[in-house]
């Protein structure tokens, strides 16, 4: 960052909230002077103007402008012939501002820096300037304070230069009535009237919270993982005519049988029919001549001079597939909800049906997050490489999500907002990182911004705790999953699933189920998700976890999701690696 100091301006009279001290207001667990100071954190001096305040660190200068409540431009007047070194920019920030974060900060002093602007103010969402945030240029400030003469009561617009540039930054509203300050505390404090999901609530959430998908018509092989809008039923009998169950020949009446020299196959012409006495030679599927009695199967049978024989000793069988035995016209073949798979393709096909009414599948766009993250080309200092965005989109497809697209997104102002705005393009956003409570952690003030519906605030999960689901006003499902590698591939197989389910209107998966020979070992005081083998109709699990990367998971066979207090042999759920 640009070399740059600070003033917060934590006075004045609050006289829309009756004289109230608002720097000390506590919104999401911190004054809204502690977050006005976490976001200069990176400034190399800070003044803090107005009442003295013994809690605060011995680093901060705190100063008071004369006479105390003599407005902003005397404040900051105050501030500035405070600071004890010459950077070239001074922030000045008013503390009212609950959502205030570091990143709007570095944005505006970036913007200052290229733009050679005497000042740069941000704009909040409704695009109305707020003058207590900005960036000056040092001399253009000194220049400004001077040029007013008097200061007191002087408004913040008679100090604004003409060479001052505003830009929009999503977040920087404040707060000047008690009203506000409700609005914000309803938004910050929301994970705490919403604490944390146990796993099984939060798919319970999710299967009956989530908008279901819009039905339509499609070809059933191109829609794997969707899952159907109605019951599927027959439009033909199955068998569609008698059929030989095995290789061996058709007969008419009891044995011996004279043999004739024309064959069934199967897709061929069918036989002409038989007198009692004759048989034919047929293959398996084939459509048995009228006047068929049964079907010798070969192992049964014998030929001698043209004459066809049972074998002593053998079975009496028919070996004859009945038209519609298995399926009459108009038979339910799958029930609404079921997934679409190859099993349920290809038994629509042997009933005639081809095309459905369907939900889904789900189709998702990853966006990976995150400055220091880099998918290719060298690493640079302090870059991580990206390990993994690229397997994401096969983990989603056991779970019958399809990927559109996977993009990054920098650690920006807007970038969140960008990307809500063009959601209704997906039906799934996974969202890695950016979940928890840093100051790059934006996505929960973006969901805010963007009025979604949390459905699960939280995990009572280890890994995976700061997850976050929420629907947006388009209908698209988004997935917040820890920045930890390890976190978001094991949050991401326990939810989806239940996501795929919720979306496509899909019955809840039978959970495969099996005893934890060291349970004891692995089981802690909140729910954990750990790699596991196989061994002795059961798993054991791995202790210990290293959850920045997934070298963890080589040859391993699943995740075991171990509850609270679990003793050896203890039953879990499994969750399979499929790759």
């Amino acid at each position: 960052m640009t070399a740059a100091d600070a003033i917060v301006l934590a006075g004045g009279r609050a006289s829309r909230m009756g004289g109230v001290d608002k720097p000390a207001l506590v919104i999401g667990g911190r004054s809204m002077l502690e977050v006005a100071l976490a976001a200069v954190a990176s400034c190399g001096h800070t003044v803090v103007v107005g009442p003295h305040r013994p809690e605060l660190a011995p680093q901060y200068v705190q100063v008071r402008e004369v006479p105390p409540g003599s407005g902003p431009v005397a404040a900051i007047d105050t501030g500035l012939r405070a600071l004890g070194s010459a950077a070239p920019l001074v922030v000045v920030l008013a503390a009212d501002l609950p959502f205030l974060a570091p990143w709007a900060v570095t944005e505006l002093i970036r913007h200052a820096t290229e733009s050679g602007a005497d000042a740069v103010f941000a704009a909040d969402e409704s695009g109305r300037p707020q003058y207590l945030i900005g960036v000056w240029r040092r001399s253009a400030l000194a220049a400004a304070l001077e040029g007013l003469g008097a200061l007191i009561n002087q408004p913040m617009k008679a100090l604004v230069p003409a060479a001052a540039a505003i830009i929009p930054l999503p977040g920087v509203g404040d707060c000047d009535t008690e009203e506000e300050v409700r609005r914000a505390r309803a938004t910050v404090d929301a994970p705490r009237r919403h604490p944390p999901l146990d796993l099984d609530e939060a798919r319970e959430m999710l299967r009956g919270t989530l908008s279901r998908l819009t039905a339509y018509e499609a070809d059933l092989r191109s829609v794997l993982g969707a899952a159907l809008a109605g019951p599927l039923t027959a439009a033909g009998p199955l068998p569609r005519f008698d059929v030989s169950a095995m290789d061996g020949y058709a007969v008419a009446g009891d044995g011996p049988w004279r043999l004739r020299r024309d064959i069934g196959f199967a897709g061929g012409r069918r036989p002409v029919g038989l007198l009692p006495g004759e048989a034919v030679r047929i293959a398996t599927g084939a459509h048995v001549p009228d006047g068929t009695t049964g079907v010798l199967r070969d192992e049964f049978a014998h030929v001698a001079a043209e004459t066809l024989y049972r074998l002593p000793d053998t079975p009496l069988r028919d070996d004859i597939r009945r038209r519609g035995e298995d399926r009459q016209a108009g038979d339910l073949v799958a029930p609404q909800g079921t997934p679409v798979t190859a099993a349920l393709i290809s038994a629509a096909a042997s009933v005639e049906v081809t095309a459905a009414p369907v939900r889904g599948p789900v189709r998702a766009r990853i966006v990976m997050t995150g400055d220091e993250i880099r998918s290719e080309g060298p690493l640079q200092a302090g870059q991580t490489r990206d390990s993994i965005g690229p397997i994401l989109p096969e983990l989603l497809s056991w779970y019958g999500t399809r990927t559109a697209d996977r993009v990054h997104l920098r650690d920006t102002p807007h970038g969140f907002d960008e990307v809500m705005a063009v959601a209704p393009d997906h039906d799934l956003l996974v969202i890695v990182g950016a979940t928890g409570g840093g100051a790059a952690d934006q996505l929960r003030a973006a969901l805010a911004r963007a009025g979604a519906e949390i459905v699960v605030p939280r995990l009572r999960l280890r890994p995976g705790g700061s997850t976050v689901v929420a629907e947006l006003a388009s209908g698209t499902t988004v997935l917040g999953l820890p920045g930890n590698p390890f976190a978001a591939v094991a949050t991401l197989m326990a939810l989806a699933p239940a996501i795929v389910e919720g979306r496509t209107g899909a019955p809840a998966a039978r959970p495969v189920r099996g005893p934890l020979r060291n349970a004891a070992e692995i089981a802690a005081q909140v729910t954990r998700v750990v790699p596991a083998r196989a061994e002795e109709g059961g798993w054991v699990g791995d202790p210990a976890i290293r959850t920045a990367h997934l070298g963890g998971l080589i040859d391993r066979d699943g995740l075991v999701v171990v509850p609270p207090g679990a003793v050896d042999g203890a039953t879990v759920e499994f969750l399979p690696l499929r790759g």
